[in-house]
């Protein structure tokens, strides 16, 4: 008897009625984001290794050792997205979206990890991207802390904790 055939460990299948919940969230966070004058861009699943070796370091283990990385038929090294910022750079920089201009862009979908799976870490997760390029000083991080605050708030989630960090400028790096 041949056996049944499953979903890899880690990457859970999204079934109609779980689909619902799921697109009630991504419908708040849409309109939150359009309100703010974000606008949504997608970037494709896969990318070239090197972009992600170069925007987050080949020494971290993310890079290193949770990629999902396969050479292509032109020996090319390819990665499935394990997050969503390096691919919105470069689509940014390859498109001139942010010569002598400000942008809001978001982005939304699954990316991948090679992680042990384990309560609330999957292999194949979702995030919410939001980047802003081009803006001075910290009211647009204002905005993002708020807008953030907001889509909580619609969406029911009332104990919330935030931390923050700074890259730094690039003096300072």
């Amino acid at each position: 008897m041949t056996e049944k055939i499953k979903s890899i460990r880690g990457m859970p299948t999204l079934l109609p009625a779980e689909l619902e919940r799921w697109q009630s969230v991504e419908s708040v966070i849409k309109g939150i984001l359009s309100a703010y004058a974000f606008k949504e861009i997608r970037t494709p699943l896969l990318e070239r290794t090197e972009l992600f070796q170069r925007t987050i370091g080949e020494q971290t283990d993310v890079v290193s050792k949770e990629m999902y990385s396969f050479l292509d038929r032109k020996d090319q090294s390819l990665s499935l997205r394990p997050e969503a910022t390096a691919g919105v750079v470069r689509a940014g920089i390859e498109h001139g979206l942010f010569y002598n201009q400000t942008q809001k862009l978001w982005s939304m979908g699954p990316m991948y990890r090679y992680e042990r799976p384990q309560k609330g870490r999957y292999r194949q997760f979702h995030q919410v991207n939001m980047e802003a390029f081009g803006f001075e000083g910290p009211s647009i991080d204002a905005e993002l802390i708020l807008l953030t605050s907001r889509i909580w708030e619609k969406l029911g989630v009332d104990s919330i904790q935030l931390e923050l960090n700074s890259l730094g400028t690039l003096e300072s790096r």
